[in-house]
């Protein structure tokens, strides 16, 4: 995320160390990654008697918080209705929660709008056409795109906005365009047979305008999706998680920042698929212990077994302050160098942010407060 620096030039070890982080560690250790600018800058491995989370006690702002949103059962009929969860200058997290058809369509003049489908499955209608979502799907809309959902099941959806600014897909480097995904994966909406009939709606249509925060009504007497047609190298896409294909190595554990999907000015949005464990003998199998000392760190956690966590189900959020040094909780670190399990089972929507963020009203009512003692031993 940041461009070409000239960091302060150190090629140094000291006592007892591996050769090669992550893997390979003397007898006995824990590593602790200590890196700049989240894992793509400088960094530095150290190697500790004990693990680094083996406090008995933390109190202060810095704790870590995971909070339950699927107990946030109230349905909104408007995204813009929907809790805050999350919030910065950068970026606002909502989810939210909706059974029938949007009441009025909406669009969001803040920023670009990423909705991850969580539950449910139904159709997206929007200025473009109509695309069909399920759970796992990703749906990307441009900023000042006028949508509007219509659920076939009940749906609750995980909602980023990029406020003020856009979203951009990560450069994969060495590796190549197609790699994690291939673009050419990405789907449009279609203007078929279903979005005319639903140009054909009578009646007054309120369009909800979020900007600054607040919302501003017009109301069309007559629907506004009325397009005919369009051509360009704008429009919403979906994605779904299903179709990912994790970056793997065998002989060495990846950082997470090799999972960013979509990519922001102030933050990054991760995704963690099913992949194979490592199998050389002294890679490590779990995460890293590190300090996430240049973002927060968001997980939300969509399906599956999340192998390096203790006590969390799905829908369920864990949020990590930045300053805060963690890794994997006591029953994953058992496996930290082998696994029953040939493959990882989970599925999780991760957020860096690079400014501190703030919680809402809504994620402190469903906050699990016994969290930060789940490192305990």
């Amino acid at each position: 995320m940041a461009g070409s620096r000239n960091w302060i030039p150190v090629r140094g070890a000291q006592g007892t160390h591996s050769r090669q982080a992550h893997a390979d560690l003397p007898e006995g250790t824990y590593e602790r990654e200590i890196s700049k600018e989240g894992f793509f800058g400088p960094a530095a491995f150290l190697h500790h008697r004990r693990p680094p989370t083996g406090w008995v006690k933390f109190e202060g702002p810095l704790r870590p918080r995971a909070f339950d949103l699927a107990r946030l059962q109230e349905a909104q009929a408007s995204p813009w209705a929907a809790p805050v969860v999350l919030r910065n200058a950068a970026t606002e997290v909502r989810f939210w929660k909706l059974g029938p058809a949007m009441l009025a369509l909406a669009r969001n003049a803040d920023g670009d709008q990423l909705l991850f489908v969580h539950q449910g499955e139904g159709d997206l209608f929007c200025d473009y056409g109509r695309i069909a979502y399920a759970a796992g799907d990703y749906l990307y809309l441009p900023r000042g795109t006028m949508w509007r959902l219509h659920p076939a099941a009940p749906t609750a959806i995980l909602m980023i906005e990029a406020t003020n600014t856009h979203y951009t897909l990560p450069d994969r480097g060495l590796l190549g365009g197609h790699a994690f995904f291939d673009p050419a994966i990405l789907d449009i909406p279609q203007m078929d047979a279903a979005f005319r009939d639903h140009q054909a709606l009578e009646g007054e249509f309120p369009v909800e305008i979020k900007k600054r925060g607040q919302v501003s009504i017009a109301t069309y007497p007559y629907n506004p999706l009325d397009a005919v047609g369009w051509h360009g190298e704008l429009a919403p896409v979906r994605l779904n998680i299903k179709d990912l294909r994790p970056l793997v190595s065998h002989r060495y554990h990846l950082p997470p920042s090799v999972h960013t999907t979509f990519l922001s000015d102030r933050f990054v949005v991760c995704t963690f698929a099913p992949r194979p464990f490592e199998t050389d003998p002294g890679a490590l199998k779990v995460p890293f212990f590190h300090n996430n000392d240049d973002f927060d760190e968001v997980l939300f956690y969509h399906a599956g077994d999340f192998f390096s966590r203790d006590n969390i189900d799905a829908g369920m959020m864990t949020f990590h302050p930045s300053g805060f040094t963690h890794g994997p909780h006591p029953k994953a670190l058992k496996n930290m160098l082998v696994q029953a399990k040939p493959a990882t089972d989970e599925y999780a929507v991760m957020i860096d942010t690079r400014d501190p963020l703030e919680v809402g009203e809504a994620a402190q009512a469903v906050e699990n407060t016994a969290y930060v003692d789940s490192w305990k031993g």
